[in-house]
């Protein structure tokens, strides 16, 4: 049974990354066709709203406690070619968060750096060892001073391991973007990886988000550039990120802004200044990354407001699945 006395509320199922036997290679957190459809069943198809009932029922605050809405984050290609197929099939309009630098030919390098570490490496715990390495810096008193922060982000996200957090840590907070891009360059450089050419393989093309549209799925906001820690930049930054956003995603829907009402945080990062310009480009529904309270953020509960709704990492729904 999918809800207990921790979950029991309405919330978001997070996805990001799915894979095959074909072009979408396996992965840290991803799952296959087979996957998806047995957590549709272990939530329960019933329990499961299209993305716009979703939003009219929080609208009239009709929203029961076991009701859920899926979701998608990051315009990746594989939902389009292996989750799209299935929901369709099971008739499920889902929310798809994007951000949209990719569509002017500029995409995170993010993607392509979790590319590289899932599939020019033994395992995940080999590549840490080598970028480590790489990054040649004596990092024990870094986590000696982080070890609060190690710990609670193992609460928040519990599908992370230590080692996932430790390295995020570093990407984050020690390392400039600079840094650690330079770094990834590098271990690209050894292993012989010409990132450039999987661009159209990891990332949607605009006649994808045409046709998630067109098929009555809900496309929403991610940010243009897809920063790590938004909440780190200014307001003004934080406005560009938005706007353009939204600019580009009524350009290639023909839709006008008004009628796109929805987001997502990336890597749910956001502050008071990001809600604040939310609020002030009509956005109507925002869902956070985790399923747990933030004081530090001025949160009282859960669903802390219309722009902080809570979601469940599918991740931690397939932890449980297979226990």
């Amino acid at each position: 049974m999918y809800f207990n006395k921790n979950n029991n509320f309405y919330h978001g199922i997070m996805f990001h990354h799915f894979h095959d036997d074909g072009v979408h290679t396996k992965g840290q957190g991803s799952i296959d066709k087979d996957d998806f459809y047995k957590m549709i069943n272990f939530i329960g198809r019933n329990n499961i709203l299209d993305a716009d009932v979703f939003y009219e029922k929080f609208k009239n605050n009709k929203l029961k406690n076991n009701e859920v809405c899926l979701t998608f984050d990051d315009a990746i290609k594989c939902q389009i070619d292996i989750a799209l197929p299935v929901l369709e099939e099971l008739k499920i309009k889902s929310f798809f968060f994007v951000y949209t630098s990719i569509f002017q030919g500029k995409p995170d390098n993010l993607e392509f750096f979790r590319y590289f570490r899932m599939n020019y490496f033994n395992n995940i715990d080999e590549f840490y060892k080598n970028f480590f390495k790489v990054i040649d810096k004596d990092l024990k008193s870094f986590f000696e001073k982080n070890s609060d922060k190690i710990k609670e982000k193992k609460i928040k996200f519990p599908m992370y391991s230590i080692e996932d957090i430790k390295f995020r840590l570093v990407r984050d907070v020690f390392l400039t973007k600079v840094q650690y891009e330079e770094a990834m360059f590098t271990m690209f450089k050894d292993k012989q990886f010409d990132y450039k050419d999987f661009s159209k393989k990891l990332f949607f093309q605009k006649s994808d988000l045409q046709t998630l549209n067109n098929l009555g799925h809900s496309v929403g906001l991610h940010s243009h550039n897809h920063p790590t820690l938004l909440e780190n930049l200014g307001f003004d930054e934080q406005k560009n990120e938005y706007e353009r956003c939204l600019s580009l995603i009524s350009d290639i829907l023909d839709k006008p802004k008004n009628e796109i009402k929805y987001m997502s945080h990336p890597c749910g990062s956001y502050n008071e200044h990001t809600l604040q310009i939310l609020k002030e480009l009509g956005i109507e529904l925002g869902f956070k990354s985790i399923m747990t309270i933030e004081p530090e953020k001025g949160m009282t509960k859960v669903n802390n407001s219309f722009l902080e709704i809570a979601r469940e990492d599918h991740s931690n729904i397939y932890e449980r699945m297979n226990r």
